[in-house]
């Protein structure tokens, strides 16, 4: 990993990667809540601003190890300690 070039390619994809599960619970979340909000025609903001957060923070907590693994790896190898 010594091209630099090649060490912001893979940074740009572990953070693609390594974020992508949070977001997309997010995503899913808010789906779902605005179809909810459609459906009754319940338009408050705190409707779908709580239970996006609370589900993000549940995916950190599930996913946490997983993304801390990926990020210690890619330290490695830029460092050459692994």
């Amino acid at each position: 990993m010594n091209d630099p070039v090649d060490m912001l390619h893979q940074a740009v994809v572990l953070m693609i990667v390594v974020g992508a599960p949070v977001l997309l619970v997010g995503l899913a979340v808010a789906v779902i809540v605005s179809l909810a909000q459609a459906v009754t025609q319940l338009q408050e903001q705190t409707l779908s601003f709580i239970p996006k957060i609370v589900a993000m923070l549940a995916a950190v907590l599930v996913f946490g190890g997983w993304m801390m693994m990926r990020l210690v790896e890619f330290a490695q190898r830029a460092w050459g300690a692994g």
